[in-house]
């Protein structure tokens, strides 16, 4: 494999000051596109049916059929025309007994004949991909760092037999580049302004087409550490086609995240040991009291008040029991972080706040699991999330039936998958230790990242909806995240009144602070919430 490394001028047509290293080439502004579909010739039975009169016994028409059970309406319909059709499908049932009182038709198989037809084929199409080249990911930041000037890779990719990528072609923030003859495109790229800059790029074939246009934006920030003599650079891409490491949603939503990282509570620490909390939970403690994990038989009432509240003695007979239930599920979190990019340090939070870390139904509601999914939540999940939902259909349904998407699925099966995936997320479990099968945590955890990657996607499809604009274009990082919480604790519909009231009253850009006070009555538990997961300090605290 031959690689261009794009160390040279562009062209004359690139300003010096740019700094672009690119490599020298012709590029086509307009790529033809995919185009592939072949013809093969494929074997089939075609059956005869002749359509009889119950009345004579003679012959009314002649349906041709690829199966070989009674015709259905539609071959009917265009075999025999309009009027046969209407009397075949409200003709009574015949009793096969009293034949001689029928009335309409009947369909006889006469003939049977092995034939061959051709059919179109659509083929996979080319791709191409973008990375970068030393460089490290931070997943605790969700960012990408190299020690000197980055080298961005475009890499095309073919996926028929006996094909190749023969040219990586596409524009880099309005400056085209083109590499002949190769599968992989290189350049270094200098410092962007905070907005980052556009790119485009696509891939030939010998094949004799080209991938489609892929889009992606690239930001690089120069940034000093402390060190005069090293400059860092700090690069995010977000793009659907970027083989690297990008933060949560960013796609989405189309917004980088803070340079060098995002706050602490949407991102993700390296070690399980930093997610460590000491909070005296209430709740837990009751809980662990009830099961027996916590003897307070010492202290009054056995520490429980009225309605199982934890007494103040009760609550310090837990306290260590209560510290080491609630950080049991610390690398769960970690590695579920790692694998699906949602911050550790915002699932823990939110498992806190929905169920102190017990993992059943909350006071016997319809809200289950440590994160405490409804229904509702599911349909959300299922929904927004399509990826998740092709992991998770074929585990209660058959493939088959997956394969039409959950918004094709009739109503009834979509509720049996909505609470096949409420029971997915409930560990209890009566004849388990404690009344939970805690080795189902990792599942549940996973489900529950998803159903947050669900909730960013619908509430960007929400902001956008309601202002016409792309979500990172009137909101920040941080507020997006804010809002996806709003999504997931009150519901899409309590963040498009709150969106909709902002917009009218304070216009663009959208913040937490403009909008909180429009989420009223029903939707105005969703503010105190945001603002504990999130750590936010309002002015009436």
């Amino acid at each position: 494999m031959w690689i261009a490394i794009l160390n040279v001028a562009f062209s004359s047509a690139v300003a010096p000051a740019s700094g672009l290293d690119v490599a020298t080439g012709s590029a086509n502004k307009q790529p033809p596109g995919p185009d592939r579909f072949s013809i093969i010739a494929v074997e089939y039975t075609s059956y005869e049916w002749h359509l009889k009169n119950w009345k004579d016994k003679k012959l009314v028409c002649k349906v041709n059929s690829e199966h070989d059970q009674v015709p259905l309406p539609g071959e009917i319909y265009r075999d025999c025309g309009e009027k046969i059709y209407d009397t075949w499908m409200t003709q009574p049932t015949c009793n096969i007994n009293d034949v001689k009182n029928c009335k309409g038709y009947y369909a006889l198989l006469i003939d049977s004949e092995v034939k061959e037809k051709e059919i179109g084929l659509e083929l996979p199409s080319a791709s191409a991909w973008i990375s970068l080249e030393d460089c490290e990911p931070v997943f605790s930041t969700s960012t990408n760092i190299c020690e000197t000037k980055p080298t961005l890779v475009f890499t095309g990719q073919e996926p028929l037999p006996n094909e190749s990528i023969i040219k990586v072609e596409g524009s880099y923030n309005g400056e085209e580049f083109a590499c002949d003859e190769t599968d992989v495109c290189k350049f270094r790229i200098p410092e962007t302004e905070a907005e980052g800059v556009p790119v485009e790029f696509w891939s030939y074939s010998s094949y004799g087409d080209s991938s489609e246009i892929f889009t992606a934006q690239v930001r690089v920030q120069i940034v000093d550490e402390g060190d005069p003599d090293q400059l860092y650079y700090y690069v995010d891409i977000l793009s659907s086609q970027f083989q690297g490491q990008s933060a949560t949603c960013s796609e989405a939503w189309g917004v980088f995240p803070p340079v060098g990282g995002a706050p602490e509570w949407i991102s993700t620490p390296t070690q399980s040991e930093d997610l460590s909390s000491d909070i005296p939970y209430t709740y837990l403690a009751a809980n662990l009291i009830l099961q027996g994990v916590v003897d307070a038989s010492a202290c009054t009432d056995n520490g429980l008040a009225p309605g199982n509240v934890v007494n103040q003695c009760g609550m310090e007979k837990a306290r260590d029991a209560v510290t080491e239930w609630q950080n049991q599920f610390d690398e769960l979190i970690l590695s579920t972080a790692k694998e699906t990019s949602v911050p550790a340090f915002l699932l823990k939070s939110l498992f806190a706040r929905e169920s102190q870390f017990w993992p059943g139904i909350f006071h016997a509601s319809n809200d289950v699991g440590l994160g405490q999914l409804t229904e509702n939540g599911a349909d959300t999940t299922l929904f927004w999330n399509r990826s998740f939902f092709n992991q998770f259909c074929p585990l209660v349904m058959d493939s088959e039936t997956c394969g039409i998407g959950y918004t094709n699925l009739d109503e009834e099966l979509k509720v049996e998958l909505r609470r096949a995936l409420v029971g997915s997320v409930n560990l209890t479990c009566e004849e388990c230790p404690l009344g939970f099968d805690l080795t189902q945590a990792d599942f549940s955890v996973g489900v529950f990242a998803h159903s947050m990657t669900a909730n960013c996607e619908q509430a960007g499809q929400v902001i956008k909806n309601y202002t016409g604009e792309t979500p990172g274009d009137v909101a920040s990082y941080e507020d997006l995240w804010k809002f996806t919480l709003v999504n997931y604790n009150a519901g899409g519909g309590c963040l498009a009144e709150a969106i909709s009231l902002a917009q009218g009253t304070t216009g663009l850009p959208l913040t937490w602070e403009t909008v909180s006070p429009h989420l009223v009555g029903a939707c105005s538990g969703a503010i105190d919430y945001v603002n504990d997961i999130s750590g936010t300090i309002t002015s009436d605290q």
